[in-house]
């Protein structure tokens, strides 16, 4: 499955946040670090950022979106 990076003018139009509240989230483990596309370019996977936002739908707590985050970042590793 092929996914697209998204820059961080579109991760704030899907999500809402602010860029301060955004990087506080990802301080808190609420959020996914971002991919280094570059030497000064990040993004964040679609798909990542995706099942964030259907957790927070959901309603599940912090702590479960914690576990979901840490998830994600793991699995950026297993893909080749």
């Amino acid at each position: 499955m092929l996914h697209t990076i998204l820059r961080f003018p579109a991760v704030k139009a899907e999500t809402g946040h602010s860029h301060s509240t955004h990087y506080l989230r990802i301080s808190q483990g609420l959020f996914t670090k971002p991919v280094s596309l570059g030497a000064r370019a990040v993004g964040w996977p679609s798909n990542e950022v995706a099942a964030i936002n259907a957790a927070r739908i959901a309603g599940k707590t912090d702590d479960e979106i914690r576990a979901l985050v840490a998830k994600l970042e793991a699995a950026r590793k297993t893909v080749i």
